[in-house]
């Protein structure tokens, strides 16, 4: 049990860190539709990184570059451009799959074994990772589960405490109003957005440097969706987000201990693999009273 809910913990480290992007971008009016592709080429960024490098560092770097990179795309088409951002988004889901195989390709060729890079090491934190039972769960994780920690209560102090939260909620809420205050509407999405991009980088890049130390095409396999899934189940709100990741990283980590244990022998495989994203549509069905940005997906045009 206690090894289920660590890896339950460190499953549901990438889906807090891309719901979070979520929440600070879509609080704006920001729905980032790109966010499996943002995933897939932080993925994709941190693996090459390590791979050329042999520095994790650098890994990291690289992952985060690459997930603002096609944020900046996505907010120059949908923030000045002012087009449809669901069909944007979507069109850069597939474009970042386009490019990571690409690449893949030019850079590495058709290798006959998977390329492997070392990945992050857990990291014991001293006294805590000896308490019974929670320390092995809590404190016995890699770096970006302990960056996940940190950016919980962060981010409800900054949206919630802070001149600058207050901003970002009003750019969601009543863009005009942040107008008239002579701020800058569409800068401040844009921001936001290059931002998310970089969390969405980072958490994209725990699937290849955090965890399996490989890139394969399939590596994220819908679980960008399931952290923009998470942002509604959790109101657009960092401490319903905490509790949606944990409900998601659990399953994950059922799924993974079935096929582990079982195989074929009792589920078929497909129907496990299947588990989160069952969750996310039953979750998405029961939830109501959903306070949702007045002004979400709506591009905004200054009135002269």
């Amino acid at each position: 049990m206690v090894n289920l809910l660590t890896r339950a913990i460190m499953m549901s480290t990438p889906l807090f860190l891309g719901a979070l992007a979520e929440v600070y971008a879509e609080r704006t009016g920001m729905m980032i539709c790109a966010i499996e592709g943002i995933f897939l080429i932080g993925a994709w960024g941190g693996f090459v990184g390590v791979y050329l490098s042999g520095s994790l560092v650098i890994g990291l770097l690289v992952a985060i570059l690459c997930g603002m990179a096609m944020a900046a795309l996505y907010g120059v088409v949908t923030v000045y451009m002012k087009q449809q951002q669901v069909v944007t988004g979507t069109a850069l889901n597939i474009l970042a799959a386009g490019i990571c195989a690409f690449f893949q390709r030019v850079l590495f060729g058709v290798p006959t074994t998977p390329l492997q890079i070392q990945t992050l090491p857990k990291i014991a934190i001293p006294l805590l990772s000896k308490i019974p039972v929670i320390g092995p769960i809590f404190f016995q994780q890699n770096i970006l589960t302990y960056l996940a920690y940190v950016l919980i209560p962060v981010a409800v102090f900054v949206l919630y405490k802070t001149s600058l939260g207050l901003t970002l909620r009003s750019t969601g809420e009543n863009p005009e109003a942040v107008d008239v205050a002579g701020l800058s509407v569409n800068r401040i999405r844009f921001l936001t957005v290059l931002v998310a991009g970089a969390i969405g980088g980072l958490a994209g890049s725990f699937y290849t440097v955090g965890y399996l130390g490989m890139f394969t095409s399939g590596i994220i396999g819908g679980r960008g969706w399931i952290a923009f899934a998470i942002c509604f189940l959790g109101n657009w709100n960092p401490k319903g987000v905490v509790f949606g990741t944990l409900a998601f990283g659990l399953a994950d980590a059922v799924a993974i201990y079935i096929q582990a244990v079982s195989g074929h022998t009792i589920f078929p495989n497909e129907l496990v693999i299947a588990l989160p994203y069952i969750l996310t549509i039953v979750l998405t069905i029961a939830r109501s009273n959903l306070s949702v940005p007045a002004k979400l997906g709506v591009p905004y045009a200054k009135e002269n």
